[in-house]
C-alpha cells in the first residue's frame, strides 16, 4: 500500500496549475480517504513522473460515485464530501441541496476552503477578521 503521504503528493503533482483540481485534492487530503485501503486500492492510480519527476495520482472520480452506499461504505457526510470532491475534480453533477444539508462545521469550513482555492483566492482565515 502507497502510504497516505506519497499519495497526497502524488495528487497534488497531478492537479498542479489547475485550481479545481488542486481545491478537490486538498479537500480529499484533509479528510480519511488515503488513509483507507479500500478507497486508495481501488480508485487511485499512482503514474511515475515524467522524466523521473514527482509520480502523479488520478482518482477514478465516475468509480468512486457509483460505489457509493453500494461496495464503499461511509457515513452520510463522508458520502456528501466525496460528490462535492467529486464535482469540483471531475465535473461530475452534484445536488447543492441535498449535498450541503447537514454538513458539519468542519466539513463547512473544508467547502468554503476548497470553494476559494478554486476561485484561486487565497485561503479563508474564518475567524479570525
Amino acid at each position: 500500500m502507497t502510504s497516505p503521504a506519497t499519495l497526497a503528493a502524488a495528487l497534488r503533482a497531478h492537479a498542479q496549475g489547475l485550481r479545481c483540481h488542486q481545491a478537490a485534492a486538498e479537500l480529499l487530503i484533509a479528510q480519511n480517504w488515503l488513509h483507507r485501503a479500500d478507497f486508495t486500492s481501488r480508485f487511485i492510480t499512482v503514474h511515475p513522473g515524467t522524466g523521473g519527476g514527482q509520480p502523479v495520482a488520478v482518482i477514478d472520480w465516475p468509480a468512486v460515485i457509483t460505489a457509493l452506499g453500494a461496495s464503499l461504505p461511509c457515513s452520510g457526510g463522508e458520502q456528501r464530501m466525496l460528490k462535492i470532491t467529486a464535482s469540483l475534480a471531475g465535473g461530475i453533477p452534484v445536488d447543492l441541496q441535498d449535498t450541503i444539508t447537514g454538513l458539519d462545521d468542519r466539513n463547512i469550513q473544508l467547502l468554503l476552503t476548497a470553494i476559494s482555492r478554486a476561485s484561486g483566492k487565497p485561503p479563508l482565515n474564518w475567524g479570525n477578521s
